[in-house]
């Protein structure tokens, strides 16, 4: 199911996490050359993907949310 990234944090290995619209976290990390997501290294790039949506495979499994707002 595809899910809005409303904003970000940083996990305890300093990996990008996106908070999803539907309350799940996801890693959004850019490990080339398996992972390519150069835009999440800068503020400039996270910024401009907030509101892209992502397939939140939490949702598709029915997981319960990671956070409430």
């Amino acid at each position: 199911m595809q899910q809005k990234i409303i904003d970000y944090h940083q996990d305890e290995e300093c990996d990008w996490v996106a908070r999803l619209a539907c309350g799940h976290f996801q890693h959004v990390r850019h490990k080339p050359p398996f992972i390519n997501r150069p835009w999440v290294v800068t503020l400039a790039g996270r910024e401009a993907m907030l509101g892209y949506e992502l397939s939140c495979k939490k949702c598709d499994q029915g997981a319960i949310r990671d956070f409430d707002e």
